[in-house]
């Protein structure tokens, strides 16, 4: 288990090349190709890992199966990402076709939320940075699509996500990238997205 910093900052579309400009001043490293991310994510009847996350409680959690569509890896992965009060970190296992499909139809038992099903799709343009132990990725062409009604909502909005080890010293973090923090999760504005949630 390996906890970590993580932060989003949200660059508007006309500041991204400044952004970008900015990053490649500093010694920073390709890590991977630019490549389409989709991830299906799980949750139960009352929505309840929206709600914590949107409530910011602890300890929550997020479940999803994430794949590469179009890419050289065509694995599926089975993520939980875990919120506590000793931080966050995430465990990923890979699933093969028949545990996807089986796994979309019976849904997945968590012993925190009970039963958790499929609630929607989240499909974005990912680039991936890395600059010292800071590792970057640049999500932009945002969609979020509904399971069962396939309603899709476009997002324009550019999010920067920030990783790092959780004993790097936030104020170095600050003066490294000094744009605007934000609290955001994909899954929660696409559920408030698709079903008008306030």
């Amino acid at each position: 288990m390996s906890f970590r910093i993580e932060e989003k900052l949200f660059i508007k579309s006309d500041n991204l090349i400044q952004f970008q400009e900015n990053v490649f001043k500093k010694s920073y490293q390709k890590i991977h190709h630019p490549r389409l991310v989709e991830s299906l994510y799980f949750d139960n009847i009352k929505l309840e890992m929206h709600t914590d996350s949107i409530e910011g409680l602890t300890p929550r959690k997020k479940i999803r199966i994430r794949k590469y569509p179009n890419d050289t890896d065509s694995k599926f992965y089975l993520e939980i990402k875990n919120s506590s009060v000793e931080g966050r970190f995430k465990t990923r296992k890979i699933i093969n076709e028949q545990e996807l499909n089986k796994t979309i139809s019976t849904g997945i038992y968590d012993n925190q939320y009970g039963s958790c099903y499929p609630k929607l799709y989240v499909k974005y343009k990912r680039e991936y940075l890395k600059y010292g132990d800071v590792r970057i990725s640049i999500d932009k062409d945002i969609q979020y699509r509904d399971f069962k009604t396939n309603f899709t909502y476009n997002d324009e909005r550019i999010i920067v996500e920030l990783k790092t080890h959780f004993k790097k010293n936030i104020d170095e973090l600050t003066n490294d990238f000094p744009y605007q923090r934000i609290r955001f999760s994909k899954y929660c504005y696409a559920i408030q997205s698709l079903y008008n949630l306030d």
